[in-house]
């Protein structure tokens, strides 16, 4: 028979190893300002953070941390990613964002507090989710 072995599955924290290396890829570029994109879908959470013209200075979502299938889409992980990308920010000199916000998904706002906890300051929030002003034409009528 034998001894049984045990996984034990990890539910719901972050792994340390993909933090770690999140953080080990830094840019070299010295920034003051710059925007936060938080992009919150109902599966995932992405967080970018860019210069003031737009161009991608570094990101992350809730699957690169390591969370998979429907705890990517939490508001716990979306303040996970928020934090890492705080950090990663407040070493490159960041001291204050402006943040665009798109999507529905659960972490909207948790990203945000997990980001404004190492200390930025938030000049502006927008949001840009898309909104249907009519949607597609209806189904013809149906006749039975």
């Amino acid at each position: 028979m034998g001894k049984k072995r045990i996984i034990k599955k990890a539910g719901g924290e972050v792994d340390k190893g993909l933090q770690s290396r999140s953080l080990a890829r830094l840019s070299k570029k010295k920034l003051e300002t710059g925007i936060l994109h938080v992009q919150a879908t109902y599966n995932n959470t992405k967080l970018i953070f860019t210069d003031t013209k737009g161009n991608a200075i570094m990101w992350s979502s809730s699957g690169a941390l390591g969370f998979k299938g429907a705890k990517k889409g939490t508001p716990f992980a979306a303040a996970q990613v928020g934090e890492l990308l705080g950090e990663k920010a407040s070493l490159i000199g960041v001291k204050n964002v402006d943040v665009v916000i798109k999507g529905v998904g659960g972490g909207r706002e948790s990203a945000l507090r997990g980001f404004t906890t190492k200390g930025i300051q938030v000049s502006s929030i927008k949001d840009t989710t898309p909104v249907p002003h009519n949607g597609p034409r209806p189904k013809k009528a149906r006749r039975v």
